[in-house]
């Protein structure tokens, strides 16, 4: 495994409450993960899916992701109700020399655990592996037409810092911009308490 993978400090598994007063446990994603990544992509909205940024509903794919987490370009944090996956985060990062300093989130909560804090709380955990890792700059990326995307990154405090015209293609072979929004690690509160 990469040097940076084993720089995380944070204790796992952990269990966090939600604002409803629920409990999610939170772990670090390992090899074993991949069918039960699978399975909770497949079950997602066909919306969420349209504007994936990977088919992580196709197991070959979840297999790179998990190639990723073994050479430590990736650290991934699951988030588990009653023995089921409900939301993921993930931290990808590069030691490419000028973007050494950088990581990009990626995040999904499944559809019934939103709006109760969770995608808080996984953006929490990942931030503060960001700060063992030494990044000093969180972005997200997305399209212009994920509002709710949005919505919950500004909340978080990320900033749009891009438009690009035109930048990806979504599952059904239409092109879209890309939004790019970011958020400084040192400047990251957390606000899931």
């Amino acid at each position: 495994m990469a040097e940076k993978a084993a720089k995380v400090q944070r204790d796992y598994p952990r269990t966090v409450k939600l604002e409803d007063n629920s409990s999610v446990t939170l772990r670090l994603m390992t090899a074993d993960d991949g069918d039960r990544v699978v399975e909770f992509a497949r079950g997602l909205p066909a919306d969420d899916l349209l504007f994936l940024r990977l088919d992580i509903t196709d197991p070959a794919v979840v297999d790179r992701w998990v190639e990723n987490l073994e050479e430590g370009r990736t650290i991934s944090i699951i988030a588990e109700a009653k023995g089921e996956m409900v939301g993921y985060v993930s931290l990808h990062y590069n030691e490419v020399a000028w973007q050494r300093h950088l990581g990009e989130i990626r995040m999904q909560v499944g559809q019934r655990y939103r709006s109760k804090g969770l995608g808080r709380r996984l953006a929490a955990e990942i931030f503060a592996v960001a700060r063992d890792l030494g990044l000093r700059k969180i972005t997200a990326q997305m399209t212009p037409d994920q509002k709710g995307a949005i919505a919950t990154f500004q909340r978080l405090g990320f900033q749009a810092e891009a438009l690009l015209q035109d930048f990806v293609i979504d599952r059904s072979g239409q092109t879209r911009d890309l939004m790019v929004m970011a958020h400084d690690v040192e400047g990251f509160t957390d606000l899931a308490g």
